[in-house]
């Protein structure tokens, strides 16, 4: 599914659309975002943690690396791997211990093979007048996740 994002507004709004399509137990799944810095990352993992029942600041995970918040009916993991190198410092950080919540991971190329593991990416790159978004699945779970937005997204 791609979209064009002309402004922050249009990625809350895509962040929106993302959560209503979302079953409602994500405990388990990874979702990555990918993107240039200042592509719209921070935004669109704001927005959606909001949107899930978040109130009150949502830091960057940046040098804390890993913002939880428990919200209602599932546990986020806002994770940043732009400080992080390899594998083994995923473990370091807890990786096996947020298996029980949904997984939001900035700068997921940091880390080869975490795509493998995924179930869905969101790529958002700089774009004339805004920025574009390309979400793909990664996992068949998250190919019904996908088929649900682009529905929505049809009617």
């Amino acid at each position: 599914m791609k979209a064009h994002l002309p402004d922050a507004a249009a990625t809350e709004a895509l962040a929106r659309q993302f959560l209503a399509a979302l079953p409602d137990d994500t405990a388990g799944w990874t979702l990555l975002l990918e993107g240039e810095l200042g592509a719209g990352k921070s935004t669109f993992a704001r927005a959606l943690i909001s949107f899930m029942g978040h109130s009150g600041p949502i830091p960057s995970p940046t040098y804390t690396l890993v913002e939880p918040y428990q919200l209602p009916g599932r546990i986020v993991y806002h994770i940043d791997l732009y400080r992080v190198s390899d594998e083994e410092e995923l473990r370091y950080l807890g990786w096996t211990e947020m298996e029980d919540g949904f997984r939001l991971i900035e700068w997921p190329e940091r880390v080869a093979g975490l795509a493998e593991t995924a179930d869905l990416i969101v790529r958002l790159a700089y774009a004339a007048n805004g920025r574009d978004a390309e979400i793909s699945s990664l996992s068949p779970r998250g190919e019904a996740m996908l088929a649900r937005l682009v529905a929505q997204a049809s009617s």
